[in-house]
């Protein structure tokens, strides 16, 4: 089974619902009777793990969740809606409209070159980075990333324009 990241911007009001009964996001998410693409969610498959590598130069397992201003909270911010709730691959972590702001800003100022610096297929490989493909894909697994770094931007950008939180689910 792959694992794979999703991103939802939402208001503060809806944010606040989803801390007050969780089971209110897990509807959301795993709504069957949606018809439409969510226009709020954002996938961006397998990438996270290389994407938060690009970022911090380290795997998830390595991340230190109790500093909430690293770059590592566009992933997982360690802020979590309910810690008990299993959404897949754990519970879900969250964002504030300010936050997303802070991180919003912190990603626009990446661009293709400074990410690219920073990749280093051995390295991913040698930390277990997920779904572990650096050395055999080279920079076709850059290329990869790269595109789901543009599209996150992109996400996070409208995000914090829209005074929205930015919820992250790994399932």
């Amino acid at each position: 089974m792959s694992m794979i990241a999703n991103f939802l911007r939402v208001s503060q009001e809806e944010l606040d619902s989803y801390l007050k009964d969780s089971s209110l996001l897990e509807d959301r998410i795993y709504d069957d009777e949606r018809e439409d693409e969510d226009p709020y969610l954002l996938d961006i498959d397998k990438a996270w793990d290389g994407i938060l590598y690009l970022l911090t130069g380290k795997g998830v397992e390595e991340i230190d969740f109790s500093n909430s201003a690293g770059l590592h909270c566009a992933i997982f911010s360690g802020q979590m809606i309910d810690p008990e709730q299993d959404l897949g691959y754990g519970p879900a972590h969250y964002l504030t409209p300010n936050q997303v702001k802070s991180i919003s800003n912190a990603l626009l100022k990446k661009d293709k070159d400074d990410l690219y610096k920073v990749f280093n297929p051995e390295d991913m490989t040698d930390k277990e980075i997920y779904p572990e493909i650096w050395e055999d894909e080279g920079d076709e697994a850059f290329d990869y990333l790269y595109t789901y770094f543009q599209q996150l931007q992109q996400f996070y950008d409208q995000a914090a324009s829209e005074d929205q939180a930015v919820i992250s689910i790994l399932n």
